[in-house]
């Protein structure tokens, strides 16, 4: 399989360098987790805005301490140090704010895709980026560490499950990562800046917009082997799935849940 491979140049640091205002990116050839790497960056005195890539990620962490492993060079894994002065019932978006910046990005950059509550980004029903959120003490206030995962030319082979897929394999041909990398900084950097300012109303509305999972009936697996059943219908102010089942409508935090299947995915999204 080896000699099929794609060609995976680097990251272009030069064209990053000129990337989005406010934002400072480097690159490392390897790291086992990009979230951890930042993590200490913060605990250090970095300041908002810090960006690191690596090319290579070992041992990245997902939400429920799960690991994967990205090939070299074939995904975009980076995560974002972020400052923000919000009060504490806001916190619970940053999640989902970066799932639909990051699903806003490759809408606009022609690929279809959706965003899965609370912030797994979808082709096709299969999950081509996954999100950890992680919130950190310093010495100058608590930090929030976006973590991201692209698979950008992956091929089926390498994928770590059946249900994920690729921007490659969506659309035939790897993209240019850079430039991947580019349009999802640019578009997070603006939804954050626009939630900073104006909080949660008008990314609620957005958000709910762009979330594949609202209207759908959905089986939530929950922390101790139960489960909640029914349609969901919708997201409220806090950012948590309501579903309205046999015993009503009940919300459930990103916090709360195992997982959330679609009961009848659309073949539609």
């Amino acid at each position: 399989m080896t000699g099929d491979l794609p060609a995976r140049p680097p990251l272009d640091k030069d064209r990053l360098a000129a990337g989005p205002p406010g934002l400072a990116v480097e690159v490392v050839a390897a790291a086992p987790s990009t979230n951890a790497l930042v993590a200490e960056r913060a605990r250090a005195g970095a300041g908002e805005g810090l960006v690191v890539v690596a090319e290579h990620q070992t041992s990245g962490r997902g939400r429920l301490d799960r690991s994967w492993e990205t090939p070299d060079r074939a995904a975009l894994t980076f995560s974002m140090l972020l400052r923000p002065q919000v009060g504490a019932d806001e916190w619970p978006w940053l999640p989902l704010m970066t799932g639909y910046a990051v699903s806003r990005a490759l809408r606009e950059a022609g690929f279809r895709a959706g965003l899965k509550w609370p912030n797994d980004v979808l082709l096709d029903d299969a999950k081509v980026c996954g999100i950890l959120v992680e919130r950190v003490d310093t010495p100058s206030g608590p930090a929030a560490i976006v973590g991201v995962g692209i698979n950008v030319s992956t091929t089926v082979e390498e994928l770590p499950i059946e249900t994920a897929t690729s921007l490659a394999i969506a659309a035939g041909a790897a993209p240019d990562r850079t430039e991947v990398l580019l349009w999802v900084l640019g578009a997070l950097r603006e939804e954050y800046d626009a939630w900073r300012a104006g909080g949660a109303s008008a990314l609620h509305a957005a958000y709910q917009r762009a979330c594949v999972t609202v209207g759908r009936e959905v089986r939530v697996e929950l922390p101790g082997g139960g489960h909640l059943a029914g349609r969901a219908t919708g997201v409220d102010a806090g950012g948590r799935l309501t579903v309205a089942g046999p015993a009503g409508e009940v919300a459930v935090g990103a916090g709360d849940v195992v997982h959330v299947r679609s009961v009848n995915p659309d073949p539609e999204q």
